[in-house]
């Protein structure tokens, strides 16, 4: 048997979802779980419960979108696993019902808008990634041992006079780090 469940989100502890809490009592929610929590965030506390506690046929009712979320990547992706869960959902704001023919067309839609952007962001990030390797550059993080600094620490180390402790001092990077440049058959990990 389905039934409606709600979700109520106010940013601050100063704002009252009283309005919030009316619109989904009167729209038959059966039961309301209220965040006191930026929009901004994916985790949620009650978020987080209301989406256990959500069985097939359920329906997730919200006052308006952006009591939900702010991104609407998050909201994409998370309308489309309620809607492999086979639970519905509705914003009764803008009218928003994927359990409608004409709210499935609208989600439908809206995946496909955010899918194109995935696709583009990717794009522009391959491009410009190409584009800097043409002129030269390399992407990822600096190395920290460069060949000079590997050089040295294997001098430091061959000589028997510095633990490995010191030598990362030295050189300005952690143990494990030292640990990788050193032959590991060599090295007893005791300095």
């Amino acid at each position: 048997m389905s039934s409606q469940v709600g979700y109520a989100r106010i940013s601050t502890s100063d704002q009252d979802p009283a309005l919030q809490l009316d619109a989904l009592a009167k729209a038959g929610c059966e039961r309301v779980f209220t965040d006191r929590a930026s929009g901004a965030l994916d985790r949620r506390p009650e978020l987080d419960q209301l989406l256990n506690y959500l069985r097939p046929d359920d329906v997730l009712v919200v006052w308006k979108l952006d009591r939900l979320g702010r991104n609407l990547r998050h909201l994409i992706g998370l309308i489309e696993d309620l809607n492999e869960r086979g639970i519905g959902f509705r914003s009764l704001t803008e009218g928003f019902d994927t359990t409608t023919p004409s709210g499935k067309l609208l989600f439908s839609l809206i995946g496909a808008i955010g899918e194109f952007e995935r696709s583009l962001i990717r794009e522009r990030t391959r491009a410009g990634l190409e584009a800097a390797r043409a002129r030269g550059r390399k992407g990822g993080r600096p190395q920290l041992m460069t060949e000079e600094k590997q050089r040295l620490a294997r001098q430091l180390y061959d000589s028997g006079e510095h633990s490995v402790s010191s030598i990362a001092s030295v050189l300005g990077v952690s143990r494990r780090t030292l640990y990788r440049y050193l032959d590991p058959l060599q090295v007893k990990k005791a300095g």
